[in-house]
């Protein structure tokens, strides 16, 4: 009985473990993604780069 709750301790500490430490450990959300949440934005769809380009094209 005692080996019972001993297994059923390690696989309880394991499991904490995992959650603390494991994959998804400080994610920023739901989805598992980190970081601001904004992905990169390439220079033709940047739109502050495209204004100056317009701005620029004008002058």
């Amino acid at each position: 009985m005692t080996y019972i709750f001993a297994f059923i301790g390690i696989i309880a500490i394991a499991y904490l473990l995992w959650r603390a430490f494991g994959p998804a450990a400080g994610s920023a959300g739901p989805d598992g993604h980190q970081g601001s949440g904004r992905n990169p934005v390439g220079p033709d769809d940047d739109p502050d780069f495209l204004r100056d380009l317009d701005r620029r094209k004008h002058d």
